[in-house]
């Protein structure tokens, strides 16, 4: 068996990296470990924190094709992070003009979450703790 501790990292492409930038620090509010231009592969890396406990890599590349999430493709099928109020924050997400979904419970947990995408169709949730 590997002794996994835990996940490392998750990283995100994206086509345009000023708005996914702007949408991961200032709307979603992840800080900014390091910021790194690879000229080499005309390519931004962008390290970001998720409270201060995981870490979030979002990488431009100009070679970017779309996620093909409709319907729904074999693999990754969305990102999901945990918040203590799931209403408050779809609230806060649409005045910053993020189209959220209907907030949902979940039939196993009693839980309630809700989804969104980032700027470059990548389904995201709220779940909440």
């Amino acid at each position: 068996m590997i002794d996994i501790q835990s996940i490392h990292h998750i990283a995100i492409l994206t086509d345009n990296y000023e708005v996914s930038k702007k949408f991961y620090t200032e709307i979603l509010g992840f800080k900014v470990i390091a910021e790194t231009y690879r000229a080499e592969r005309q390519s931004y890396k962008l390290d970001l924190s998720v409270n201060g406990k995981y870490q979030i890599e979002l990488f431009s590349f100009p070679e970017y094709r779309p996620r093909a999430s409709f319907p729904e493709a074999k693999g990754l099928r969305h990102l999901a992070f945990a918040v203590a109020d799931v209403t408050a924050a779809a609230l806060y997400l649409q005045s910053k003009d993020v189209d959220v979904q209907e907030i949902r419970v979940d039939e196993l947990t009693g839980k309630r979450f809700v989804f969104f995408n980032d700027p470059n169709g990548q389904p995201l949730e709220l779940y909440e703790m």
